[in-house]
This record gives C-alpha cells, structure tokens and sequence, in this order.
C-alpha cells in the first residue's frame, strides 16, 4: 500500500472573500474552478464550508463547530519584508508582526477570512546564510536552526558540498 500527500482544503463561510485573500494577497494560481470549491497550483484548495459540511459530515455543521487556532497554512517568501508590507496595505488580520523565532527564522502570523493560521516565512536557507553572514559557526548554525548539517555546509558554499 503507498499513500501520498496529495492537497490541504481549507473549509471557507465566504468563497469570494476567501478568493480575494488567496488569490490577491498570497498570490496564489488558480488550477480549477468549480464554484464552491477552487484549486490552486501547489495544492492547496478551498471548499464552500456549507457545502463541504453538507457532503462530510451528512449535514450542515455551525461556523462554532469549526476548529479555530488549530491550523496553520505555511507560506515562504524571499522578500519577507516585502510580503508584510503587502499583507499590511491589504488590511490583513496579524496575529504579529515579523519577528524572529527561537530556531533564527523571521516569520509573521495572520489570519484568513475565516480565522485560519496563515504563517509567512524566509526560507530556511535564508536564515543559514544570514547566521553565517553574522558570524555564527556551521555547528552552532545546525545547533540553533535544527537543520542537517550537509544542509548548513551546502548553503553556506563549503567547498565539499557544492
């Protein structure tokens, strides 16, 4: 037997609205229409929360039954700044603002239309050039960030590994 990881739908009360945010502010393609559930290029799909209660539970389920700040949608950007300043122009629900995290990454928080967990963040291998570029050593850039080390060498252009 194989399974594999295929999408992540997103249950939404206000498709239009949810499109706008999907589709305006994180930019995402749009793969298929099919009215009250769309799919975008890299899976990730939205569903007509009425609907898709209606067909996986057998019935309509409350906007209270929903889970709320159980699921976050993660996101990376090469400009993180850049990608904030859009979200903020946009009038995006932050939970924070860019900040940076325990293992070096700078990330921000907000929500989508229906309460949603969106994170948007520098890449990983951003953040291992931004440590070497301070002066931190490849054991204490692995040590910190939890990346393999191969990883940590290959970024940072060891000879070895490139």
């Amino acid at each position: 037997m194989s399974l594999t990881f295929e999408a992540s739908v997103v249950f939404v009360a206000d498709m239009a609205a949810s499109r706008e945010f999907y589709e305006g502010v994180l930019g995402r393609t749009l793969m298929a229409d099919h009215g009250e559930n769309v799919v975008y290029v890299g899976g990730l799909s939205l569903w007509q929360a009425e609907r898709a209660s209606a067909i996986v539970f057998g019935r309509k389920r409350s906007r209270k039954q929903w889970g709320a700040d159980n699921l976050e949608l993660y996101f990376e950007s090469d400009d993180l700044d850049a990608e904030f300043e859009a979200f903020d122009r946009a009038g995006v629900r932050l939970i924070h603002h860019i900040h940076e995290e325990p293992w070096g990454q700078r990330t921000f928080r907000c929500w989508d239309p229906d309460g949603h967990i969106i994170e948007v963040a520098e890449p990983m291998t951003q953040v291992i050039s931004r440590l070497f570029a301070q002066g931190y050593e490849p054991d204490d850039i692995a040590s910190r960030t939890s990346m393999p080390m191969e990883l940590v060498l290959q970024t940072i252009g060891y000879p070895r590994f490139c």
